[in-house]
């Protein structure tokens, strides 16, 4: 089985969100699949197959810990795979997945995921998830909000880079992933592709997929992106994940559906023996 790492929304390697994307001619037994998600050992492990009788893929995703119905960067980064690899006369793909019909299109030098966003439901603060929250994270949220996952609103962006999240507690918190995010700093925050001024800042825990810190979360920006297209009063945000490894994600808001473009980077090709599985 052929399989590509590729560093999504990043245009250098060691950047952004790296995703192992493998190119099955038949679908493996989902135990095999998900030993071959846990040994490469990154936050996502895509699996996508061509489907004969039509111009699309199907794909599915998983994490070291199991099956996931939704993943951004390793969608963006399987975009990648097929329009550089396997048809590169393609502008645009689609694929056919557990949230439906995605499509990843070309765009110059960066590619365009279109995902279905989230909505979300604004939680009251009480006293008893504020304490949660803030033995988790270390701070206390100005606000939050819950759709599949936690979203969590801190009052400036130096929070979301200072954080050590405690992640026995993050473990505990509502939601699948917690999110951190506040709005950019008026000064201008330093990324990968340089001096940019940013709309967000966010990081995004998710311990319940066995992946402490998900270095870019493209699922998560489907939470993020109608968030702050609501409270800055524009469709087009800009963001940045303040991971250690860091990525930017050009957004926009389009009502149920969100869109996210970045750059993608091949780091490694390699051949996986299932003759020896």
């Amino acid at each position: 089985m052929q399989c590509y790492v590729i560093d999504a929304f990043s245009d250098k390697i060691f950047g952004g969100n790296p995703a192992a994307v493998c190119v099955c001619e038949r679908w493996l037994d989902d135990a095999l699949l998900q030993k071959i998600a846990s040994e490469h050992n990154l936050s996502e492990t895509a699996f996508c197959m061509p489907q004969p009788k039509s111009a699309t893929y199907q794909l599915r995703w998983f994490t070291p810990a199991g099956e996931v119905d939704l993943c951004g960067h390793a969608t963006l980064a399987t975009g990648f795979v097929v329009m550089n690899f396997i048809d590169s006369a393609a502008q645009q793909v689609a694929f056919e997945s557990k949230s439906g019909i995605l499509q990843v299109r070309k765009m110059g030098d960066k590619y365009e995921i279109d995902l279905p966003s989230f909505a979300l439901q604004k939680l009251e603060l009480t006293k008893e998830r504020t304490e949660q929250i803030y033995a988790a994270i270390g701070f206390a949220p100005i606000e939050a909000y819950l759709g599949r996952d936690l979203v969590c609103v801190l009052e400036n962006e130096q929070q979301v880079r200072d954080c050590t999240p405690d992640m026995s507690k993050v473990l505990e918190l509502e939601g699948v992933l917690c999110h951190i995010t506040a709005r950019g700093d008026s000064i201008k925050s330093e990324s990968a592709q340089g001096l940019l001024n940013f709309d967000c800042v966010s990081r995004s825990f998710a311990p319940k997929h066995g992946v402490s810190e998900d270095p870019v979360c493209g699922s998560g920006h489907c939470h993020l992106v109608p968030l702050w297209s609501k409270k800055l009063g524009k469709a087009q945000i800009l963001a940045y994940q303040a991971s250690k490894r860091g990525g930017v994600l050009e957004c926009r808001d389009n009502g149920a559906r969100v869109s996210l473009a970045g750059n993608a980077v091949l780091y490694s090709t390699n051949t996986i023996a299932l003759e020896n599985a």
